[in-house]
């Protein structure tokens, strides 16, 4: 059921940087491992709607209908440039604190999960993608595509761990420097704004 092909091109997939990976590493450079964890789970909890979606045939709606896939889109754009300006415009050197609370650590697990949900292109990818992977043989394909998304989860959540805690590594090097945390700062804001910009000029597939 799982095949070969299937675990490689999902890693590929998953390993390319997008938002969830950016959102994923800032938190561990300005926040720290453990703070990492929590945006790692909730860029993966994010995925859950799109593949649900995706079962149940609704993403055929975002690919259907320009007004639905516009307004979700045009949301998801303006949440990143929120994420941007949230962080360029922070007095501090840091975007986040290096000690946490459980109702901070919430709060980065919603970031996350709003990252995915608000991207309608991860309802449509799982669409074109995971049914590739589905043999015409099978008797039930909607278990068959509900297993094949929830190890492409696994997957994304391993990921996203290991890249949130390699930066988390460096975490006490750029505190260090007030100056080098600004920047790096800014350079993960002006890459939200990017990446909002090329949600906002992206077209349905």
């Amino acid at each position: 059921m799982i095949s070969f092909g299937f675990l490689l091109t999902s890693l590929v997939v998953v390993l390319i940087p997008g938002t969830g990976v950016l959102y994923t590493v800032a938190t561990g450079l300005f926040s720290g491992k453990r703070a990492s964890f929590f945006a790692a789970f909730g860029c993966t909890l994010g995925i859950i709607p799109a593949l649900l979606a995706s079962s149940c045939g609704l993403a055929a709606l975002f690919h259907t209908s320009v007004v639905a896939f516009q307004v979700v889109k045009y949301v998801g754009a303006a949440y990143l440039l929120y994420l941007a300006w949230q962080m360029w415009r922070s007095s501090s050197p840091l975007s986040l604190s290096k000690q946490q609370s459980n109702k901070q650590y919430s709060s980065l697990v919603i970031k996350g999960f709003l990252l995915n949900i608000l991207n309608p292109k991860l309802s449509i990818f799982f669409l074109a993608f995971l049914p590739q992977f589905i043999p015409s043989s099978v008797e039930n394909p909607l278990n068959s595509m509900l297993l094949l998304g929830a190890v492409f989860m696994l997957m994304t959540f391993v990921v996203f761990v290991i890249y949130g805690f390699l930066s988390g590594l460096f975490s006490a090097y750029i505190i260090k420097s007030e100056k080098a945390s600004i920047m790096i700062q800014r350079i993960f804001a002006t890459s939200f704004a990017a990446l909002a910009l090329k949600l906002v000029f992206s077209e349905r597939t």
